[in-house]
């Protein structure tokens, strides 16, 4: 009763497509044989020193003999070679898994009398019955190639010493050094007191930015809702300009504005016998500046959001409560507060995990300073993005840095989905699924 199944994955697990051309689908036999074949021509030449060379790094570094430089092995370019190919020969795996399988089912179907689909008859049933997941293939492959791939390289860096000054390729390799690394940034006191520092500000801004810009925006659009209120769409207008505006240009400005020396800010102050403010040249008050500018920018985003949701409300619950005796307040903490917060959760841990990685807040208007002689390459608003950008780019310290954005993704995926899951928005949809 099984012979066509049995035939069929004997022969698929031969060669791709021979399953499928026993069962009389010839094109999509010969596709599969095609793929196979340049597959298998390209592992012949690649797979055994991709192999090599992930466990290695290399051998032999670059050497000046006799005034020459004789090239050697770049271990950088040896670890991300190696990763494409065995990245390519695990989706040529799923690919030879799926080619069984495939075989399989049409030698059942046929097993039940069922007629082979042609291949014109497959293209049209993919298009039909398929189509989403043959769509989503295509940002699929883009996501591995541009997201998942630099990920994997990024957690390798960390695990070697590919940092400057002593190993740099091609003249210097680089090696595999496990969790040193970590152990560094967390233990040794020349990094892990930079670590904890900037860590401890990330959190503290992350939290003031996103419960400033939050409600600040909920108490705007709570004031231009309010009944008796003329000209919304005014007032809509002029608060939305500095969203409007591009924040690149917003924040170069409020930079000048905030100049310590001839900003305009501190020319004010002293018409008032205020003495000039270092907005950006001391630690308290960079941070300060910081927040204000950020609240500055933010606050018309939260204050669109909050408008729709508050348009949403029904005004029976209001005239309900007020039927009831209900204050203002009542109303707000009752009625308004929970059914904002029930639509904007999600989008609420979101603006708390894009502020921990806010690099052009930090970047523009204060460049991670005022210095901190204490820190190892950062400043006193540095964000562990901004530290990580300063010992990449300026720095070289590659395996440092890999090992700070590894941190960054744990703390913003584990608070992300923690809290996202408790939301009573995520409950409601997991409950209708």
């Amino acid at each position: 009763m099984d012979r066509h199944r049995n035939k069929a994955t004997i022969l698929s697990i031969l060669s791709m497509g021979l399953g499928q051309i026993y069962n009389r689908q010839y094109i999509k036999g010969l596709l599969f044989l095609v793929f196979e074949f340049f597959c298998v021509s390209y592992f012949i030449n690649n797979l055994g020193r991709a192999f090599w060379g992930i466990v290695t790094l290399g051998d032999v570094p670059r050497t000046l003999v006799k005034g020459k430089w004789i090239e050697g092995d770049h271990s950088i370019f040896i670890m991300i070679e190696s990763l494409i190919t065995i990245i390519f020969l695990i989706i040529f795996l799923v690919v030879y898994i799926q080619n069984i399988r495939d075989a399989r089912k049409v030698a059942r179907l046929r097993e039940e009398g069922h007629r082979s689909n042609n291949f014109v008859q497959t293209v049209r049933y993919v298009l039909d019955y398929k189509f989403p997941m043959a769509m989503l293939s295509i940002p699929t492959l883009g996501i591995l190639c541009f997201t998942i791939l630099p990920i994997i390289f990024m957690v390798m860096i960390a695990f070697t010493n590919y940092s400057s000054p002593n190993h740099i390729p091609p003249v210097k390799l680089v090696d595999w050094v496990g969790f040193d690394t970590f152990k560094n940034l967390l233990a040794l006191k020349t990094w892990s007191h930079t670590f904890y520092g900037v860590l401890t500000w990330t959190i503290i801004w992350a939290v003031l930015s996103t419960v400033t810009t939050y409600f600040g925006g909920l108490l705007v659009a709570l004031l231009i809702n309010q009944q008796g209120i003329k000209f919304k769409g005014f007032w809509r207008t002029i608060l939305i300009l500095p969203y409007a505006i591009p924040q690149l240009i917003s924040l170069l400005v409020m930079r000048n504005m905030f100049n310590g020396q001839f900003g305009p800010i501190n020319q004010y102050l002293q018409y008032f016998g205020i003495d000039q403010i270092p907005w950006l040249t001391h630690e308290i008050w960079a941070k300060v500046t910081v927040i204000l500018v950020n609240m500055w920018v933010g606050i018309p985003v939260s204050m669109l959001l909050i408008m729709g949701v508050l348009t949403t409300i029904p005004r029976d619950l209001y005239e309900a409560a007020e039927v009831d005796g209900a204050s203002g307040y009542q109303k707000f903490r009752i009625i308004t507060l929970p059914m904002v917060l029930f639509t904007t959760a999600p989008t609420l841990i979101t603006q708390f995990a894009g502020n921990i990685n806010n690099f052009n807040m930090i970047f523009l208007l204060t460049g991670g300073d005022p210095v901190k002689g204490d820190y190892q390459y950062a400043g006193a608003t540095d964000l562990l993005v901004t530290w990580l950008y300063k010992l990449t780019l300026t720095q070289n310290k590659y395996n440092m840095a890999s090992a700070v954005g590894i941190i960054i993704f744990v703390i913003i995926a584990s608070f992300s989905i923690y809290n996202y899951r408790r939301t009573k928005s995520f409950k409601e949809e997991d409950m209708i699924q």
